[in-house]
């Protein structure tokens, strides 16, 4: 197999392509620095193709080792034939090589290794070729022995039958057409394991749908239910037909002395060998499919999250709502420093309201805060009722938000939170990281373990391995995207730079603080462990906006300084000009974008990426996203009613739908069959995660809580 046209034809992109990255790859370049750096070399190939190449690239190798290793085995055993290699060279997935592999695997003692080891096996060839004319008793006669416990006829003939049903077992294009058989014609049968009590697995109790056609989160779904003993699962396949078949292709002829027995033979490998390995193998597929898509939905909604536009120049107070405790609320002044905590008590049991309206007025006065970023946690309802009134009654003009606080806690108990505030307990420092999700949520949320950010479903449940690698490149990814600044930027933000990780951002940390802030990038390599290869990596997504050279706030290259200093000078530029807001007007200046790029020795991509960071430095992406809705005022569920039409944030997008708050507290579900008009296989289609979105009311139980919403029309 060769893995390079093979990822090709399954990416849909040129070999040359692959053979680049796969190279680009190899020397240990990093997937942000191949996708921003190495444009001309990969034709420009995004991340998201990168990430995916490099995963198959892993499992096509994986593959490939594991065919030596089985050819290896077999041909140790004398066994492999040019047939056989032919045919494990020519398998595309490792549970096709384990079936080729399955008849020469060293096995446990089994029914058909125990028959051999009585000398059964010759009476099973007599089976398995059906051309004896005696009867099958007459065959097994000679082969009693009472020392090896093959006492009767019976006991001679039920070997031979339990080495031919492993024989059938263990072909693999058997197991391969079965497989397919089964997931294209069989059904999922889900049934409650007790009495059926109340819980959220009801509409599972009953359940029966095809294999083909199961959705990836019902899958997840049962699957947990299953774990927790609530329902019992089973894949109903055409076992009617697949016998049929099975006959068909086995028996020879009308032979009454031996076709009862192969009959049975083959019913017994079926359904005692075959269909549990099939259901095993269905069950994995429909998990791992239902896993890989879980993950790249967790991973979409992820970087939409970490990518909202931070809000600058506003001191916040952050409110992180409790009950018996306490609400804790903390104060950040535009640069993210906490100028001030304290602990109000507004909520049951308590309920000291009118002390909280002077603290927090208070606050507000003194610190100049224009913006309220409220947690979305327990009491948090209870706690936008009290910012709310007290809105109304003051004259300062402030606005709130509630954000999600998932992951808070984690942070807040973390080793790393101890570092940063060592003089604050948990609840301060959740306080203050609600804040800061708000001023800035990629340099805050990179904190947060990512599946602990709250933006999938069932992460859990999966292969965690896979979920953190998927995670962590896309928080990879969205932090070398925005660039970060190196003299302000936490060792959490530093390490998901390309090139650094924990050691080497602690370094970059310790000597800002020995010597002071870097003044220029190249001084990136007196810090321990950068060498040139982690600089050339890394030097590209780092910025200081003050810096000596002005290139150093831009994601210009320092492999393309000189091009880009060429590029300023030719067209009649100073260096200085780049200071004072950019070279606005230099991309139109440009007549012929491929001759310029011929004089400066460079592709003409690299050239369109240096023309537009020279005309806006210091740009971030995320200023592009749609801003948070900043709200005065607040509804209770009970005011919603049907049609009523209100502007939300969408804060979860899952297979089925999307989750939207509509600022009662209560997220409403926009079903995916309520998002268009038109035919849309995955609401990511439609929406994303800090969506600003329109919806209308469809229904409302408050009994259950529930608000369903639509998007149509």
């Amino acid at each position: 197999m060769n893995i390079v046209t093979q990822l090709a034809e399954e990416l849909k992109i040129r070999p040359q392509q692959v053979e680049a990255a796969v190279t680009l790859i190899d020397e240990g370049n990093t997937i942000p620095f191949i996708a921003r750096y190495r444009k001309e070399a990969t034709g420009a190939l995004n991340d998201e193709v990168l990430r995916n190449l490099q995963e198959r690239l892993v499992y096509l190798r994986n593959l490939e080792e594991k065919k030596q290793q089985v050819m290896r085995s077999i041909e140790e055993q004398g066994k492999l034939t040019e047939e056989l290699k032919k045919k494990i060279e020519m398998a595309t997935t490792l549970v096709a090589v384990d079936d080729l592999y399955l008849p020469y695997r060293p096995k446990k003692r089994t029914r058909a290794t125990m028959a051999k080891e009585r000398g059964l096996e010759p009476l099973a060839d007599i089976l398995s070729l059906q051309e004896t004319t005696r009867s099958m008793e007459e065959e097994a006669l000679p082969f009693l022995d009472e020392e090896k416990g093959v006492s009767t006829v019976e006991d001679a003939i039920a070997g031979a039958k339990d080495i031919l049903a492993e024989t059938i077992a263990d072909n693999a294009e058997f197991r391969k057409s079965i497989r397919k058989w089964s997931m294209k014609e069989g059904n999922l049968v889900v049934k409650a394991k007790d009495e059926k009590e109340e819980s959220v697995y009801e509409m599972y109790y009953d359940f029966r749908e095809p294999l083909e056609k199961i959705s990836g989160h019902r899958v997840l779904a049962i699957n947990r239910g299953e774990k927790e003993k609530i329902l019992t699962v089973k894949v109903e396949a055409p076992e009617r037909q697949i016998l049929h078949a099975l006959n068909k292709t086995l028996i020879q002829g009308e032979n009454p002395n031996t076709e009862p027995y192969v009959r049975e033979a083959i019913a017994d490998s079926y359904q005692r060998l075959i269909a549990p390995a099939i259901e095993r193998d269905i069950r994995n597929e429909l998990t791992e499919r239902a896993q890989e898509g879980a993950i790249t939905v967790f991973g979409k909604n992820l970087s939409q999250l970490l990518m909202q536009p931070p809000i600058k120049g506003q001191t916040v107070l952050g409110w992180d709502p409790a009950f018996r405790t306490g609400c804790k609320l903390a104060v950040v002044d535009a640069t993210g420093k906490v100028l001030d905590t304290v602990v109000v008590y507004p909520t049951e049991p308590q309920k000291k309201i009118r002390e909280t309206e002077r603290i927090v007025h208070d606050m507000i006065r003194r610190y100049h805060v224009t913006l309220i970023s409220l947690g979305n946690g327990t009491a948090s309802r209870e706690s936008e009722q009290v910012i709310t009134e007290l809105l109304k009654k003051i004259p300062e003009k402030v606005s709130y938000v509630i954000v999600s606080e998932a992951g808070a806690s984690v942070y807040s108990a973390s080793k790393l939170a101890t570092e940063e505030f060592p003089e604050f307990d948990v609840g301060q420092r959740s306080a203050a990281s609600i804040a800061r999700r708000l001023q800035d949520p990629l340099s805050e949320l990179v904190k947060i373990e990512p599946k602990a950010i709250g933006v999938g479903q069932y992460q859990h449940d999966m292969n965690q391995k896979k979920l953190e690698e998927a995670l962590h490149g896309v928080v990879e990814d969205c932090v070398n995207k925005v660039g970060v600044d190196l003299n302000t930027a936490s060792v959490s933000l530093l390490s998901y730079i390309a090139g650094v990780n924990k050691t080497i951002a602690k370094n970059i940390v310790t000597y800002r603080e020995e010597h002071g802030a870097f003044e220029e990038r190249k001084e990136l390599l007196k810090v321990p462990k950068i060498g040139p290869k982690a600089f050339q990596q890394c030097a590209g997504f780092l910025r200081i906006p003050q810096g000596k050279n002005p290139l150093d706030n831009t994601a210009v290259h320092p492999e393309s300084y000189d091009a880009a200093g060429k590029l300023i000078d030719y067209m009649g530029y100073k260096g200085e000009d780049l200071s004072h807001g950019g070279l606005k007007t230099l991309g139109k200046k440009i007549k012929n974008r491929e001759e310029m790029a011929e004089r400066l020795q460079i592709g003409i991509m690299t050239l369109n990426d240096i023309i537009e960071e020279l005309e806006k430095p210091g740009r971030d992406p995320r200023n592009d996203m749609p801003k948070p809705i900043l709200r005065t005022d607040v509804l209770d569920m009970a005011d919603l009613k049907e049609g009523m039409v209100l502007k939300g944030t969408v804060r979860n997008v899952i297979d089925f739908g999307a989750f939207v708050d509509i600022g009662v507290h209560q997220d409403g579900l926009v079903h995916i069959s309520q998002m268009s008009d038109k035919y849309i296989k995955h609401p990511l289609e439609v929406v994303s995660v800090g969506d600003i979105v329109e919806v209308k009311v469809m229904s409302v139980d408050l009994k259950k809580k529930r608000i369903q919403l639509t998007m149509k029309g």
